[in-house]
């Protein structure tokens, strides 16, 4: 601490981490509320599902984008960009090899129809696509499967959620799910 009351030391970012390697970091602080674990259930159980919940709620009220027989697709509620949808099962499941092979079809029939849709929709220059399988690898809500799909810009990456601890969104999300679920095609 200083010597004086006018506040914490400033300690030099080079001070902390690993000791020196070839590799850079990007630190990224306002992440710990997510992986605190806000929001999230309380257990794995179908009754603290959101996932499970969501279907038998209103549409536009839950982010629902679309429905299928077997899975629907939603909005993220946190988004790593605009229009960043999720395709899942109704069904509380959680690891990918437990999917039926109806499930399976029609999770990757909704996952080509989602990137159609929001290409139409946002003009993304790209996608990620993708499972995280297990908490350990990512799954914010492990308990139940979820195939994320994100729309990518360039030049979408910026410093406004490290440094000012800012996610810069330009739509409201009530607003992205409905120009999705409008521009989604009629089964």
């Amino acid at each position: 601490m200083p010597d004086d009351a006018t506040g914490p030391e400033l300690v030099p970012a080079d001070r902390f981490g690993p000791p020196e390697d070839d590799m850079d970091r990007l630190w990224t602080p306002h992440r710990m509320v997510y992986i605190g674990g806000q929001d999230k259930p309380a257990d794995s159980s179908v009754a603290q599902c959101p996932f499970c919940r969501i279907p038998g709620g209103d549409d536009a009220d839950g982010l629902v984008v679309a429905r299928g027989a077997e899975c629907y697709v939603v909005l993220n509620l946190y988004p790593y960009n605009s229009a960043h949808l999720m395709v899942l099962p109704y069904r509380h499941v959680s690891d990918y090899p437990d999917l039926t092979p109806s499930e399976t079809t029609e999770l990757a029939t909704l996952t080509q129809t989602a990137m159609q849709v929001v290409r139409q929709v946002y003009a993304p220059a790209g996608f990620n696509l993708g499972m995280n399988q297990g908490e350990v690898a990512g799954a914010g809500i492990a308990a139940h499967l979820h195939q994320h799909v994100v729309p990518r810009w360039l030049g979408d990456a910026n410093f406004l959620p490290v440094v000012g601890r800012t996610k810069s969104l330009p739509e409201l999300l009530a607003d992205t799910r409905a120009r999705l679920a409008a521009a989604w095609p009629a089964a």
